[in-house]
């Protein structure tokens, strides 16, 4: 949401509404206003919300018209909150007789507003609930019930290859890696780099050091986590070199988890020139799964290793950047430097 909030992304108008400590005026995230600090905002999922805390609408920007004009933002919060809670994957028309209106137009409507299908979203719900029972102590096992997998086969299918480790590795935040990294300006913020003795095990671009260095702690608490005194220079140097055009091509040495088909797309994703771009459903036809767009657009989305793995030169074939891991506003810039560069 805050990366919404930075790029005044109109397409984001009416998923949400962000409000200022500092003025107690809430708006929509495309408020043409001069941004405030990260740490002055909050977010709030409605109008009605915000003003029950105790903000006021801007009236420059009207958020209370933005969430009004589109009557499928209630609904689709309504599906959202359901799809948080309920065991398993319900069809799209038990989700549709709940809300209300047809199973294709909550499909529509819900990737429209939310970014992903309805089954991405229980997906994404399940995941940060195996995550929050694994860093709670709780076993693999307990933590995948608890979650909703019905059985370990759906669970190592669809979830242990998005936490980057084994399942147990992950329940003990990562205990018994060594991670070293290091934080230097670059031409799209602030640019964390880490390593393990292996290889780069994550390239990550924010607004701040803090935040970053809260990401790593976050994604690993019991990792030995520490700063680089220096070993991670050439690889930091060789990354910025890319970034300004000096080194057409990255190859890092890499220490990252994968399935099998996230390595096939990321593959593909190397083998697109610098300058040029394709759409999800073309490298889903370069790896031989034609129909696989939205299980590329997944893989592309848990890329840990920004620029290494090129997947900002993936966009929507109905135009436009789409998503990105560290915000469309960065996706757009890098494409444009590489269309100037080559």
């Amino acid at each position: 949401m805050w990366r919404a909030v930075l790029a005044r992304d109109r397409d984001a108008d009416g998923r949400f509404v962000y409000a200022v400590r500092s003025t107690g005026i809430y708006c929509r995230p495309s408020c043409p206003s001069r941004k405030p600090h990260r740490d002055r905002v909050e977010f709030f999922e409605t109008p009605a919300d915000a003003e029950r805390a105790g903000y006021r609408a801007c009236r420059r920007c009207r958020p209370l018209e933005a969430m009004q004009a589109d009557p499928w933002l209630e609904r689709i919060r309504r599906a959202c909150v359901y799809l948080s809670n309920v065991d398993g994957h319900p069809t799209l028309a038990t989700l549709a007789a709940r809300i209300g209106g047809s199973p294709y137009h909550l499909q529509r409507n819900f990737k429209r507003i939310v970014g992903l299908t309805p089954r991405e979203y229980a997906d994404a719900c399940r995941l940060r609930t195996v995550k929050r029972r694994l860093r709670a102590g709780r076993d693999v096992t307990g933590a995948m019930l608890e979650a909703g997998y019905g059985s370990s086969s759906r669970f190592y299918e669809r979830a242990a290859p998005l936490l980057g480790m084994p399942p147990k590795t992950y329940q003990r935040g990562g205990a018994g890696m060594d991670v070293r990294y290091t934080i230097v300006t670059s031409p799209l913020g602030r640019l964390l780099v880490a390593a393990t003795p292996r290889g780069v095990c994550a390239v990550a671009m924010g607004e701040s050091d803090q935040r970053l260095e809260r990401a790593l702690h976050a994604e690993y608490p019991a990792a030995a986590i520490q700063p680089d005194l220096g070993s991670l220079a050439g690889w930091t140097r060789r990354i910025l070199a890319h970034l300004a055009g000096r080194v057409p091509r990255l190859d890092l040495p890499l220490d990252v988890q994968a399935t099998a088909f996230q390595w096939q797309v990321w593959t593909a994703l190397a083998a697109i020139p610098r300058g040029e771009t394709r759409s999800y459903a073309d490298v889903a036809s370069a790896i031989g799964r034609p129909r696989a767009a939205r299980a590329v657009a997944r893989a592309c989305a848990t890329n840990p290793v920004a620029l290494a793995i090129p997947c900002h030169r993936v966009v929507p074939a109905a135009g436009g950047v789409g998503g990105y891991r560290w915000g469309p506003a960065r996706k757009r810039a890098l494409l444009a430097r590489e269309r100037l560069r080559g």
